[in-house]
Formats: C-alpha cells, sequence, structure tokens
C-alpha cells in the first residue's frame, strides 16, 4: 500500500524558513522521480519542484527558484524541501507524489507565513 507522508509544516514569519519531509512506503522511492505541489486557499494545485530518482536534477517553478530546494535520502526514503526567505504567498498546503501520481497524494502539511 503506498503511503505518502508529508511533516514539517508549520506557522512562520515573513523572511523564515521551513524544511518540509516526505516519507515514502509501499513502492520503489529509489526508482520514482518524485515533486513537491502546493494549493493555496480557493486555488487550485500549483507543481513547485522536481527531482530526478538519482537526485542529481532538480526543477523549480519560477515562484519559489533561488528560495527552495529539493533533496531526497533514497536510503531513508525520504524527499525534503528546504524553504527560506519565505513569502505570505506560499501559504498553502503541501504535497509530495511522483509526477503524474495524483492519485497518491497524502493528506499534505500546512505552511502558513504570517506576522
Amino acid at each position: 500500500q503506498v503511503q505518502l507522508v508529508e511533516s514539517g509544516g508549520g506557522l512562520v514569519q515573513p523572511g523564515g524558513s521551513l524544511r518540509l519531509s516526505c516519507a515514502a512506503s509501499g513502492f520503489t522511492f529509489s526508482s520514482y522521480d518524485m515533486s513537491w505541489a502546493r494549493q493555496a486557499p480557493g486555488k487550485g494545485l500549483e507543481w513547485v519542484s522536481d527531482i530526478n530518482s538519482g537526485g542529481e536534477i532538480t526543477n523549480y517553478a519560477r515562484s519559489v527558484k533561488g528560495r527552495f530546494t529539493i533533496s531526497r535520502d533514497n536510503a531513508k526514503n525520504t524527499l525534503y524541501l528546504q524553504m527560506n526567505s519565505l513569502k505570505p504567498e506560499d501559504t498553502a498546503v503541501y504535497y509530495c507524489t511522483p509526477p503524474g501520481y495524483g492519485s497518491w497524494r497524502g493528506q499534505g502539511t500546512q505552511v502558513t507565513v504570517s506576522s
């Protein structure tokens, strides 16, 4: 049974940092590219970043490039998203899935950026 469990969200002030984690189980994590996406209140799902299965190739949405860093630890079956210089517009629920596997989406982790 596939499980993706996101954690690490919370309330942070503008300019602050958070590190999200995504613990994967039920599939061969090291064989899959992975991505982070987010959904802000009242808006659709927005792709944020992705990383290839080996961790060598990363891509970022223009809105987060230079502030967010995606990484993975295949030995721990875990995906990460380091978020720095957070802005109020980063407020959203953040999800991890392999690209194209939206049906595997977990409950996500809430990130709120507010003073």
